[in-house]
């Protein structure tokens, strides 16, 4: 199974001059965590809940702060074509709850989330060796554990 088969359809900003406030408003309007940030027709960032929430944490104005200062630039992608198990693997090991998918070309088509993989698993729960061949058998909350000792939050 590949990401095309179960990606949606990515949530994308007007502008990266728009605000946080004004992104964050279209992600719940739009039910997803992440919003990609498109300028000129091409992707430029990804701004997510956590960015949100960061915002937030620092004391900046969600209604002042522009969401090209916030997003994270140049984000990772993959190709339609990347299976379910690469694309988990790359989500895991960089701490992705999102992930834009694009053409051979680089356009955009869509997103992979946490959430649709979950979709997948869930299906599968009646076979533990694919859950634990995402995983690695290790389970998340042990990973972000080592994460928070370590200090590594970005």
């Amino acid at each position: 199974m590949k990401v095309s088969d179960i990606m949606t359809a990515a949530c994308l900003s007007d502008s990266p001059d728009d605000t946080v406030a004004e992104a964050a408003t279209k992600m719940r309007q739009n039910q997803t965590g992440s919003i990609l940030v498109m300028d000129s027709g091409k992707l430029a960032g990804i701004l997510t809940e956590r960015d949100v929430l960061r915002v937030v944490a620092e004391g900046k104005d969600p209604k002042s702060a522009v969401v090209k200062d916030e997003m994270t630039d140049n984000p990772v992608t993959i190709p339609t074509h990347t299976s379910l198990k690469d694309a988990a693997q790359t989500m895991f090991d960089k701490w992705f709850r999102h992930l834009p998918v694009v053409t051979n070309e680089g356009d955009v088509v869509g997103i992979i989330s946490l959430r649709d993989l979950l979709t997948i698993v869930a299906e599968s729960l009646d076979e533990p060796e694919a859950i634990q061949s995402l995983t690695g058998h290790k389970l998340v909350r042990d990973r972000r554990l080592e994460r928070v000792e370590a200090g590594d939050l970005d």
